[in-house]
C-alpha cells in the first residue's frame, strides 16, 4: 500500500530516481567528480541531486545521457496506445469540449 501512495508523491519519485542514478554511477565505478565531468553537470548540482533529490530537468537529462539511461524519457507523456479503432473514437469523443447553448 505504501508503494502505491509513493507513486503519487513527487518527492518519493525524485528520491527513487536519485537513488537509481547513484547506484548506476557506483556500478560504473564513477566518482561524483568523474560523472560531473563526463556529463557536463556541475559537481554541486550532482551532489545536491544525490543528497536532496533536487535537479533541473536539463541536468537530469544530461546525467541520463552520460549514464546511458535515457530510455524512459522518450515514453514520458507519450500518447496512449490503442488496440482498436473503437478505443480511438471513444478517447477522441471524451476529449472534445462541448459548447453551451446561447440564449439569444
Amino acid at each position: 500500500m505504501n508503494d502505491l501512495l509513493d507513486a503519487f508523491n513527487p518527492y518519493a519519485i525524485a528520491r527513487e530516481i536519485a537513488s537509481r542514478m547513484k547506484q548506476r554511477r557506483i556500478e560504473l565505478r564513477l566518482t561524483q567528480q568523474a560523472l560531473a565531468r563526463i556529463s557536463g553537470v556541475s559537481l554541486g548540482s550532482l551532489k545536491r541531486f544525490e543528497l536532496s533529490c533536487e535537479i533541473s530537468l536539463k541536468h537530469l537529462l544530461m546525467l541520463a545521457v552520460a549514464l546511458n539511461a535515457t530510455e524512459g524519457f522518450s515514453a514520458l507523456f507519450s500518447q496512449p496506445q490503442f488496440v482498436s479503432i473503437e478505443e480511438v473514437l471513444k478517447a477522441t469523443a471524451s476529449t472534445k469540449r462541448k459548447r453551451g447553448k446561447r440564449n439569444g
